[in-house]
């Protein structure tokens, strides 16, 4: 028992010792001798508070509790805590429970905090005050936040039983703060000031109010004015000074009140100590007019007091007002137009709420921003106030009382709740710390602050904007930071050497919404002018102008928007459907596309990325190249379908089971001209196709760099398709595997320059001036992000940046992985292969001698060669329309392998109307290039031209093709009218319209086949049943066919028409209901074949006349209801691409009378028909009324 005693007076000793210790580096002055008083007393004030509790033990001292100095907080203790003194375990928990269960509580540690209590942030006098509370000790001195302040506490020494800390966030500037939670206990006893002597003499408002209009009364006096604290504004701080008003009024609310300006820097810490609805009084106060306001205001001197009223110490001082007065009541003042007033109908614009409210933060939103949750159902905004002291301290649990806040109901822009914003003429008060602990922000939560600060006092956002504009950056910076930006240099505040690249993407968008016109705000005249007026008091709703989706959440919702609009019975609608056998069907769907605008979605999407890393289409070259940040509000987003299905037969179009795979080629295009280019400097770019990830923010240098450059003239690229290469020696084992490349060759236009300053240092020289230095750039890995930028006849800077590890790396002769023997056949100087971190930059040819005198125009084939029989030049250049994109399968009608077809429409200068060819894209250049879509204008360079068995020319691509996507399809599809002619002019070759329409009449009917056939053989189908033997057939659903060919003539010409399938029912009269009755007869015999010969349209000897099927048809086609005028929409059968001329003009007898006639006639003109109308005489004849 003894020996457990003197353990325990030894451990109280030592606990003795060190706290002495303590107090004597920490509190007592340094050149002092140990000051043996102020250590009792500190302990002496340990036990007091220890012993207050009554769970002493036994034991006086707090022996599990150590004391900390500031600079120890500060330097040793990296995770926020709590230390409350002499809490057992019990109260801790019960403290916890009433912290409910969300968030993570405070840790609890046994640590004494004692230190002085000042406004000061240092020992000098003259030091500036702003207002903020420390605690100082020897060791340094550290932030704090007290909720009811004794102005009386200032400069004394206390013990702090109960405190929290927080220490300053990861990688963010700034210090930690603590958060005192009760009464400090004084060290020192507090001397308690005794009252006057005589009754103070005041001012109560209302006389103070009349007085200010009586100047001359009070000019030799300062006056005490006391009253009810009804009003306190923020405490404003600006570069210059920082003041606050305070409004006192009377005892009843609807009286009169006086307002006070506070502006002397040590009167600023007030603010932490006034409470509305308290009673104070001011001492010595003076009157005073403001710059740039227009009346006369009390203001504090620098020997004014802040009392609490106490009526016995304080008695009315009576004054002689009855003269004239100096200043009458002052009108209200003119409104200065807000950015909200004049958006919206008339009748949209609202005015907010003011009301005090007392809540609990429930979440963070956007601390930078100053976005909180409040009591889970409200909004709340800090933007409108100087709050950086308090916004370190407001996290879930903290307890909040709002003075003269706005509150703001549908603000739209995305915002569904209520929100309270508060003005400067409103307080936030702090009424309750929090007992969890603040969220681990990554550095990038903390970023911005100044730039959404700038927002509003520089672009004098209203609420609603301001919220979108947070909300919007939010988005931006999730998108593209930290990949491809750095939070700090998306989200740094403007200035004119260092724009902010978040504030330059949304710039656009508020120019629009926020007029020129509008005053910047002025912090007195928000508080003082009545009525009141500020940027939060006048809002209209604001409908979202534009939203920043990511690229992945726009491609999926295209490929959403694709698949849900693809209905294969309107791509194939009827009655065109109802003719096709299973494969042309299936051809038909295997390859659609859909273009979606902004204006499809809601709210419209604004793409804003860097180029490169998702699939884009642009047609031209940007001098910024890839690694830019492009904002696009102008653009389509394009979906191709790639659909492979075995339909039966159009029967089975809407059965969706049918469909066996569906994929989709979701890409962007836009116009440069119609996006904003932002440069994105080089040391916060990060490509995302490189495999190694971002270093983090500050290990990234972002001074100038050197490098090495050689500009070039680029004369021709070949397609992006994956190229075997050759393995240099000692490379890896594992089998080479062809790789995504492409090459550009061209011309080096001058010797290696070396980065000077900010520009490019002179040329060294080349080996040869009078020889051409041509070159061969192989792009391949993650330089093949440079193809879409790349156009012949441009000229670029290759760029490589940082010191060359090898001098002659951009010289003749320099690292190749191609043998010398190709590329002394393509005439190339040398070879280069792009590194992954070498740029290209576009250059202005009227900068550079050297390009003056090169024809730099796109070549292009003429029409002659292109269709001239000769192919010894067998790769030809042009530019042409695309009409249509179709998807050809093994298998399907004139297909032995996959590929693709598209069929462009050829603008030359020597013909009226375009010339019409057929290009073909097989592997290995499937897919397609991007941006091969009907209505794109597009130019193909070196397209293998080839000859068919039928003499028709079309093109192949080759590993040599280079396209480039001269415009986009039109975003309103608007069908012109085809021409209308007459049939001679169609005997002029080449300049005749490939389709057209013509007035014409039906001379008579050649042939006429109707027919029944399998759906997937295209045997005969009689009574429904297919012919064909082969058990290969999986199908038993029979198609209608049909064929008619017409002799029809205008008067001009003559040509033989052939119409198919629904046409026929056109070209015979028929209406839709006798067609299909027409067709159900057929069904039976399974095919009816009709040919006229000779005139009167006779038939011949083979066909069956006794059948009434064929007497009906007979007869059908020699009646009027065929033989008539029609308007006939065709194309001519010979393609215009057939090489063979047309047939030349032959003689022919003709008999008149008794005299004959021999003279020229044309060869029939062969057409296929489109459709058929009825001539306007036609209907006419019919009309029994005409």
């Amino acid at each position: 028992m003894a020996a457990s005693r003197a353990e325990a007076l030894a451990t109280e000793q030592a606990w003795l010792e060190a706290a002495q210790a303590f107090i004597q580096e920490t509190l007592c002055a340094p050149a002092k001798e140990r000051d043996v008083q102020l250590t009792e007393l500190v302990i002496d004030c340990v036990k007091t508070v220890c012993l207050s509790q009554g769970r002493n033990q036994g034991f006086t001292l707090p022996l599990s509790y150590s004391f900390v100095s500031v600079k120890d907080l500060r330097t040793q203790q990296h995770l926020p805590c709590c230390s409350h003194l002499s809490w057992s375990s019990t109260a801790y928990q019960d403290w916890a429970q009433e912290a409910g269960p969300h968030g993570v509580l405070l840790p609890q540690e046994q640590l004494l905090l004692v230190g002085t209590l000042t406004d000061r942030s240092g020992d000098l006098e003259h030091e500036c005050r702003n207002g903020s509370l420390y605690i100082r000790d020897n060791t340094g001195t550290l932030g704090c936040e007290l909720i009811d302040l004794d102005l009386s506490w200032l400069g004394h020494l206390f013990l702090f039983p109960s405190w929290s800390y927080l220490p300053p966030t990861i990688k963010s500037s700034g210090e930690g703060h603590l958060e005192l939670w009760g009464a400090p206990v004084p060290v020192f006893p507090l001397t308690i000031s005794p009252g006057p002597l005589t009754p103070i003499p005041v001012l109560y408002p209302e006389t103070a109010s009349r007085l200010l209009r009586h100047r001359s009364k009070c000019r030799d006096v300062q006056p005490n004015l006391a009253g009810t604290l009804v009003r306190l504004s923020a405490l404003v701080k600006s570069q210059k000074r920082a003041y606050f008003v305070l409004s006192l009024g009377g005892s009843s609310p609807a009286g009169s009140h006086v307002s006070v300006i506070v502006q002397v820097p040590a009167q600023l810490v007030w603010h932490r100590a006034l409470w509305p609805g308290r009673a104070y009084v001011l001492t010595e106060l003076r009157v005073s007019k403001l710059r740039g306001h227009r009346y006369w205001i009390w203001m504090t001197g620098p020997s004014s007091q802040l009392l609490p009223l106490k009526p016995e110490c304080v008695q009315e001082l009576e004054l002689e007002l009855d003269g004239p007065l100096l200043e009458a009541d002052p009108s209200p003042p003119p409104i200065p137009c807000n950015p909200q007033d004049k958006k919206g109908p008339e009748g949209l614009v609202r005015d907010s709420r003011l009301l005090s409210y007392t809540g609990t933060i429930t979440d963070v939103l956007n601390r930078p921003a100053g976005l909180y949750e409040l009591d889970g159902q409200l909004g709340l905004c800090l933007a409108y106030q100087h709050l950086h002291g308090l916004r370190r301290v407001v996290r879930p649990g903290v307890r909040l009382e709002l003075q003269d806040v706005h509150l703001l109901q549908s603000v739209g822009g995305g915002t569904g709740r209520p929100v309270l914003a508060s003005c400067l003429r409103g307080a936030v008060l702090l009424r309750g710390f929090s007992r969890q602990m603040p969220e681990t922000q990554s550095s990038h939560r903390a970023q911005g602050a100044s730039l959404y600060e700038q927002l509003v006092w520089e672009h004098q956002l209203g609420l609603p904007l301001y919220l979108w504009a947070t909300r919007a950056l939010e988005e931006l910076a999730s998108k593209l930071c930290p990949h491809m930006l750095r939070h700090h240099q998306f989200l740094q505040h403007s200035s004119p050497g260092s724009p902010s690249l978040g504030l330059q993407i949304l710039a656009p968008t508020l120019e629009v919404l926020i007029p020129p016109c509008c005053p910047s705000r002025n912090p007195q005249n928000e508080i003082l002018e009545e009525p009141h007026h500020c940027p939060l008091q006048k809002y209209a709703r604001l409908q979202t102008p534009c939203s920043f989706p990511t690229l992945a959440a726009l491609k999926k919702e295209g490929e959403c928007r694709a698949w849900d609009s693809f209905d294969p019975k309107t791509l194939l609608p009827l009655p065109e459907a109802s003719h096709l056998p299973s494969c042309e069907l299936n051809q038909r769907l295997a390859w659609s596309w859909l273009c979606l605008l902004p204006s499809a979605f809601h709210p419209a999407p604004t793409t804003p990325s860097i180029l490169g890393p998702f699939q884009s289409i642009i047609p031209a070259a940007t001098r910024k190249g890839s690694g830019c940040l492009v904002r696009a509000e102008r653009f389509q987003l394009v979906i191709e379908r790639t659909v492979r299905s075995n339909f039966p037969s159009w029967k089975e179009l809407s059965m969706t089971g049918f469909i066996q795979k569906q994929q989709a080629r979701v890409y962007v295009q836009f116009f440069l001209a119609d996006a904003l280019i932002l440069s994105v400097p080089r040391p916060f770019f990060h490509s995302a196709s490189s495999s190694t990830p971002p270093q983090a923010e500050p290990s990234l240098p972002e001074g100038p760099h050197g490098g090495h450059s050689r500009l070039f003239l680029l004369s021709h690229k070949e397609a992006l398709m994956k190229r075997n290469f050759c393995v240099p020696p000692r490379a890896s084992s594992e089998v080479p595997k062809p790789t995504l490349s492409f090459h550009v060759s061209g011309n080096w236009l001058r010797g290696t320059q070396r980065k000077e300053g900010t520009g490019w240092g002179p040329p060294e020289p080349m080996e040869d001036e009078n020889v051409d230095q041509k070159v061969l750039l192989i792009f391949l890995g993650s330089s093949v992000r440079w193809f879409e930028f790349l156009h012949p006849g441009q000229v670029y800077r290759l760029v490589a940046p940082g010191p060359l590890q090898t001098p002659m790396l951009l010289e003749e002769g320099g690292s190749s992985c191609i043998s010398q023997r190709p590329l002394e056949l393509a005439g190339c100087a040398s070879c280069l292969t792009v590194q992954d971190e070498w740029r290209l930059e576009l250059e202005s040819p009227q900068d550079i001698p050297e390009v003056l005198g090169i024809n730099r125009a796109l070549p292009e084939t003429s029409l002659t060669d292109l269709l001239s029989g000769n192919s010894t030049d067998s790769l030809v250049s042009f530019s042409a329309e695309i009409l249509s994109h179709l998807r050809m399968m093994p298998g399907s009608t004139g297909a032995i392998k996959r590929c693709v077809k598209l069929t462009v429409a050829l603008e030359t200068a020597d013909c009226e109307f375009p010339l019409h060819l057929d290009i073909y894209i097989e592997d290995p250049h499937l897919p397609p290039p991007l941006g091969l879509l009907p209505g794109a204008r597009v130019y193909f360079s070196q397209l293998e031209k080839r000859v068919s068995r039928s003499h028709n020319v079309y093109c192949c691509f080759r590993s040599s093709t280079y396209v480039q996507v001269l415009s986009f399809p039109p975003d309103t599809t608007i069908s012109a009218p085809l021409p209308h002619i007459y049939l001679a002019e169609l005997l002029q070759g080449r300049r005749a319209p490939f389709r057209a329409t013509a007035s014409c009449h039906v001379v008579s009917v050649f042939s006429l086949q109707l027919s029944w056939v399998c759906a997937h053989c295209t045997s005969l189908c009689p009574q429904g049943r297919c012919t064909c033997q082969s058990p290969s057939c999986p199908t038993q659903t029979s198609i209608s066919q049909a064929s008619i060919r017409l002799l029809v003539e205008d008067g001009t010409a003559e040509a033989v028409v052939t119409c198919r399938n629904h046409q026929v029912a056109a070209a015979l009269g028929l209406r839709p209901s006798e067609w299909t009755s027409l067709l159900e007869f057929v069904r039976g015999p399974g095919r009816v074949a009709l040919q006229f010969i000779g005139p009167g349209a006779q038939l011949e000897s083979s066909a069956k006349m006794d059948e009434p099927l064929t007497r009906f048809l007979q007869t059908l086609c020699i009646s009027f209801s065929v033989l008539r005028p029609i308007v006939l929409s065709f194309e001519l059968k010979r393609k215009p691409s057939k090489i063979i001329s047309l047939e030349p003009p032959r003689l022919q007898r003709f008999q008149c009378g008794e005299f004959p006639f021999l003279t020229r006639v044309n060869p029939r003109i062969q057409l296929s028909c489109l459709s058929i109308q009825e001539h306007p005489s036609a209907l006419r004849a019919l009309d029994p009324y005409c």
